[in-house]
């Protein structure tokens, strides 16, 4: 993206460091600000204030009421388009706001640069921009920084007004290389308002300060896969976020088709593969890897839950990873015999020309059967996922099922579903499909609340297309729903929220079952779970001019959804608050 600067960019009249901050973010494709300001960022509003006064190109200003809405919104754009964009957040608090979707953009490998203002350290030196207000004495902890440093890839402080362009330079390229990742900038006030000598100044154009992008393998580990998957009997393919190349899911139904091989995702991030392919098998990996012979993992960061699972200590497993070693998990004990770190779109199209170069009619004949045998284990499970949707539930239990498969026939094949259902994950995934790349996410990191504002990025780089997110009503306590409907409203980005309502957190209580069977909470039927009842979902949504459905009876979830879809086509935001059956 090219920008035009204005004459007064000669390198001959001063400007603070707050203009060539803002022209570095120009220079390096940065469209929008997601900001949520404070006293800070004084010195960035008057120039924009003094750029909009002359005309300049300025990237697009949206206001966001809470940090959490700032930083999904960020990350959703980031998502839907590969383009990472900026934040801006107040001093420690705004990023102590931020720090829980910094989790999940950190988990998700979502490029993002938070921008956070540092509280002003000159108290008696007359220095422009000094402290001036309380919160400027109360504002400035001893690290800043520790608030998010465990989910950025990159932290620094503009520690000189000329140095702007420079830094903007170094962060951008850091977070679009691969793997990417969230970056942390912090701005003291001073520096950001005090003016830049031109013999000071240097370029940095983006075009010399590239990201670092993954590529593809040397050709003998690749052989070495393809010769195991050649000669294997019962493969086994898992995956996550392979999906993030909107090219990657063809390819891995490609290469599924060419072996006649299962594939399972586990805690799907992207849409991996068609949900209509004979090849994909669920959710559920763990029973396929007790009896698999060889298997690949596809980026994918907990391809099972070993405790649970018993892999087949005869298997022969490889790894294709954008991020191999994990290398910001302390600890990941997924036993391989060959790992490659790479982009996966480039290794899987490697990987497909080397099976076929190794294809004899023998191997053909043994992958058409292992075809026709996961057809007909593809048909069972769609006939299983069916039959869970057919009973309505009752009333002021709602089979949740039920639900998901009456919305799934409302929406269009191009429409993005972003899964946050907690308890109810599987059967949105199940009755809700997608086979389109990039209409389906899940949930990257373990931040509730991670939906809401991603639904608005999202709507925001794909404004054709509806989004609709589910989440639980312990999750819709986490989305700020009143700042993320009000920027909808804003900014004219309908979305569709769907509340599953049981009453509590379930995952809670399962929690604590899966570990004391036969407790005293399971005594007493006491699991600190229960969440306050009677609240009314629907009328948060109407207070910020969206369309709210409360559904109790299943005999008005086609009507109610029905409504709710109308009033998103003609741009309102729309909530639909479903009493499920209770935990």
């Amino acid at each position: 993206m090219e920008f035009q600067r204005s004459p007064d960019d000669d390198n001959t009249t001063p400007h603070t460091a707050s203009h060539h901050l803002l022209q570095a973010l120009l220079d390096h494709g940065v469209e929008y600000l997601f900001c949520n300001l404070g006293t800070d960022h004084a010195p960035l509003i008057e120039e924009m204030a003094r750029w909009r006064e002359q005309g300049r190109a300025l990237p697009q200003v949206v206001l966001c009421p809470h940090e959490n809405t700032a930083l999904h919104m960020a990350g959703g754009y980031a998502i839907a388009t590969g383009r990472g964009q900026a934040v801006l957040v107040h001093v420690d608090a705004g990023t102590a706001n931020s720090a829980m979707a910094m989790h999940n953009l950190f988990r998700a490998r979502v490029p993002v640069l938070l921008m956070a203002g540092r509280a002003p350290a000159t108290t008696f030196n007359q220095v422009e921009g000094g402290r001036d207000t309380y919160v400027h004495f109360v504002q400035e902890p001893f690290d800043q920084g520790s608030v998010v440093r465990p989910y950025v890839k990159w932290e620094y402080t503009l520690p000189w007004p000329s140095m702007a362009a420079e830094v903007i330079a170094r962060a951008h390229s850091v977070m679009q290389s691969d793997p990417p990742g969230p970056v942390y900038l912090m701005l003291p006030r001073e520096m950001l308002a005090a003016p830049c000598p031109p013999q000071e100044l240097h370029p940095f154009p983006a075009a010399s300060h590239r990201p670092v992008k993954a590529g593809g393998a040397h050709p003998a580990p690749i052989q070495q896969i393809a010769e195991k998957l050649v000669a294997s009997e019962d493969p086994l393919l898992v995956t996550a976020y392979a999906g993030r190349h909107p090219r990657t899911p063809a390819l891995v139904d490609a290469l599924a088709r060419l072996i006649g091989m299962r594939v399972c995702e586990f805690n799907s991030v992207h849409l991996n593969i068609r949900r209509d392919s004979p090849c994909f098998a669920g959710y559920l990996p763990g029973p396929f890897a007790e009896k698999a012979d060889v298997g690949l993992m596809l980026d994918v960061d907990v391809p099972w839950v070993p405790k649970t699972t018993r892999v087949n200590p005869n298997a022969w497993w490889a790894q294709m990873d954008l991020d191999a070693i994990k290398r910001d998990m302390p600890m990941w004990g997924f036993a391989t015999h060959a790992r490659i770190e790479g982009d996966s779109e480039l290794l899987l199209a490697q990987l497909i020309d080397a099976v076929k170069s190794l294809a004899t009619p023998a191997f053909e004949a043994r992958a058409a059967e292992r075809m026709r045998k996961l057809e007909r284990e593809h048909a069972e499970r769609q006939r299983r996922i069916d039959a869970a949707a057919q009973a309505p539930g009752e009333r002021g239990a709602i089979n949740p099922a039920y639900l998901c498969a009456a919305i799934h026939r409302a929406l269009d094949s191009r429409d993005t579903v972003i899964n946050e259902g907690i308890r109810n994950t599987l059967t949105v995934f199940d009755q809700v499909p997608r086979n389109e790349p990039g209409t389906l996410l899940g949930l990257p990191g373990g931040g509730l609340g991670f939906s809401a504002g991603t639904a608005l990025g999202v709507k925001l780089a794909r404004p054709d297309a509806r989004v609709v997110h589910f989440v639980g009503d312990g999750t819709f306590y986490f989305s700020n729903a009143t700042s993320t409907l009000a920027v909808a409203r804003e900014c004219g980005l309908p979305i569709f929220t769907v509340v599953l309502d049981n009453g509590g957190w379930s995952a809670v209580k399962e929690a604590t079952l899966r570990m004391y069977p036969k407790g005293r909470a399971f005594a007493t039927d006491e699991y600190a779970s229960v969440l306050p009842t009677g609240m009314d979902f629907a009328g948060v949504a109407e207070a910020a001019g969206a369309h709210g459905e409360r559904l109790v009876d299943p005999a008005d979830v086609e009507a109610a959804i029905a409504r709710c879809i109308r009033a998103l086509d003609e741009g309102r935001s729309a909530l639909l608050h479903a009493r499920i059956a209770p935990l």
